[in-house]
């Protein structure tokens, strides 16, 4: 998950972030660090929306290689 650039970019702190999204600020960094194991489409069209930006903009693979 990219959301660390993209909340940088915009100078938008993890709070303000979670409440304009509808989840906590601990939700928020659990998707923040990678740890989630799904995120679910209304949760990443709230993130697009509030961040004004593509999924592509937030999601990155990784191979685990």
């Amino acid at each position: 998950m990219r959301i660390d650039v993209e909340l940088a970019k915009r100078k938008m702190s993890v709070g303000e972030f979670a409440e304009r999204i509808g989840l906590t600020p601990a939700n928020v960094a659990v998707l923040k660090n990678g740890r989630a194991k799904a995120v679910r489409f209304t949760t990443l069209e709230a993130m697009c929306r509030t961040l004004n930006c593509q999924p592509g903009d937030l999601l990155e693979w990784v191979d685990d290689d």
